[in-house]
């Protein structure tokens, strides 16, 4: 018997848009049933791959087969009747909407045509979503008072409301937390066993080991590898064609001698707690210093952070800056001392996405440019560049959208921001979330430069690889607890995990 050809097929994809040619021959190969991964960094033209596959771009060139037929996806509706559903980043939701609504927006199951069947609609919905292992998610529920794990599992049921065949998920775990991730991948896993095609986008490495069968990587609008298994195949090897260069999640040298091991600290928190979030907390951070906080998401890591900078009121305790104790709860007074926030969610609570980079950068310093009640435009635009030079925002254009530019270049945004501000005390949460691997290695190095020149830095990350590689020391937190102290030389990310999974506290 001949061999069942590939479920998807893409040869030779070339998208134009003016001046810029976003895929130049592009090529993808999908098998019924396999969980295929498509990476590359920021700007590869990922995102304009799958949507030429989801029908919301028409190629220039090249050719797509559909279980061994040309076809052409001239819209989402032909695409989506072929049994190709995109879940995009960016859940394309409608909030004011039931689950069941949404579900089965624009094919609702009716009588005569017009009248809507509640009822079936949402028995049919809760099939679905007992289906994804999910069943108590009511169908009836409005989806904008679902969380971030639910509402990725109403797309999904949504997708397998068309019977699908293939299924995108662009960055689905991005927002979740370590079991929800889990959870997904035990819906990905039952879905593929039912024989559906899954392409699936991920900055996470660790991820596409996890669930990838097979890898394709695209860089500047190119296809550098098709169909790598994504086992077998070294991660160096895989950064390396994302990068065009021999960079992995490589983490600058720490100084051999700090200055940071008989410095005062900058910043003491001396018995900080918050009701039902976390215990009393101590710690002290030196200038030069990077200290790491590890753990679980809901191990009160982020509020930490939070209550420190005064966006949360503490419980209990006290923060002190170069000796200034704080007035609690209050985010002036932090950032007059001293202390800038890099927030977990940078597009929803740091960046004002529509204005410029300069004014993102300059909004926490704009009384430096205040001149008899006007701003001085050329003074704000030439502090604002000189911040953003020293970090190597690309590209180079105070004047542009920050919305414009990627997840890395965004973060660096925010960076220049209190760099501009002249902050000592710098908190970082969760900073590389949805930045690709080329450009992690740059913020890692930022991140040492600004300590080595003196800026202390605490640092929150889901990903334990990261606290260790970048931070001098670790406090490992599980259930809003301090559990364990140490320098980061010290520990494994073995070690970490089994402390906040099963710790006790540090004697």
């Amino acid at each position: 018997m001949a061999p069942e050809p590939p479920l998807l097929t893409m040869s030779g994809i070339t998208k134009l848009f003016p001046g810029v040619r976003a895929l130049d021959g592009v090529d993808l190969e999908v098998q019924a049933g396999e969980v295929h991964c498509l990476l590359g960094q920021n700007g590869a033209g990922k995102s304009t791959l799958i949507k030429v596959l989801a029908g919301a771009h028409q190629p220039n060139d090249g050719e797509i087969t559909w279980r061994g037929e040309t076809v052409q996806l001239k819209s989402p509706i032909a695409a989506m009747r072929l049994g190709i559903a995109t879940i995009y980043q960016e859940l394309d939701l409608v909030e004011g909407l039931s689950v069941a609504e949404n579900v089965f927006l624009g094919h609702e199951p009716t009588s005569a045509g017009f009248i809507v069947r509640t009822g079936e609609g949402r028995a049919a919905a809760q099939a679905l979503l007992a289906r994804l292992g999910h069943p108590e998610i009511d169908p009836a529920r409005h989806v904008g008072d679902l969380s971030a794990a639910q509402q990725q599992i109403v797309s999904m049921a949504r997708a397998l409301s068309h019977d699908v065949r293939l299924i995108v998920m662009d960055e689905p775990s991005a927002a979740l937390d370590p079991d929800e991730v889990d959870n997904l991948f035990r819906i990905v896993d039952g879905l593929t066993a039912d024989g559906v095609a899954v392409v699936y986008i991920s900055h996470r490495l660790e991820e596409i080991r996890r669930i990838g069968d097979r890898v394709t990587v695209i860089k500047d609008g190119r296809t550098v590898a098709v169909g790598l298994p994504a086992a077998g195949t070294p991660t160096r090897d895989i950064v390396a064609m994302m990068t065009g260069r021999d960079v992995a999640y490589v983490f600058p040298p720490r100084p051999e001698e700090s200055a940071a091991a008989t410095a005062e600290p900058v910043l003491r928190v001396q018995g900080l707690s918050r009701k039902g979030e976390f215990a009393p907390v101590d710690l002290e951070l030196r200038p030069g210093e990077i200290v790491g906080l590890a753990g679980l998401v809901g191990s009160g890591r982020s509020e930490i952070l939070e209550t420190i900078y005064g966006a949360r009121r503490a419980s209990t305790g006290t923060v002190t800056v170069a000796g200034q104790r704080l007035r609690p709860g209050s985010v002036r007074a932090a950032v007059a001392a001293g202390i800038g926030l890099a927030p977990e969610e940078r597009k929803a609570q740091a960046l004002l996405m529509t204005e410029s980079v300069t004014r993102n950068v300059s909004v926490s310093s704009l009384s430096r440019f205040a001149r008899i009640g006007w701003i001085d435009r050329g003074g704000e635009r030439k502090a604002a560049r000189g911040a953003t030079r020293e970090l190597q925002m690309r590209p180079d254009n105070p004047d542009a959208a920050v919305r414009t530019l990627s997840g890395g270049n965004q973060q660096k945004a925010v960076l220049a921001r209190w760099l501009l501000r002249g902050c000592r005390v710098l908190l970082l949460d969760e900073p590389t979330r949805g930045v690709d691997v080329g450009a992690r290695a740059e913020l890692y190095a930022v991140i040492r430069r600004l300590a080595d020149e003196g800026l202390a830095v605490l640092l929150v990350s889901s990903e334990v690889p990261e606290v260790l590689g970048l931070a001098d020391r670790v406090l490992v937190l599980r259930e809003g607890e301090v559990v364990h102290t140490a320098p980061a030389q010290e520990l494994d990310e073995h070690r970490v995990l089994d402390l906040v999974m099963e710790g006790s506290p540090t004697p």
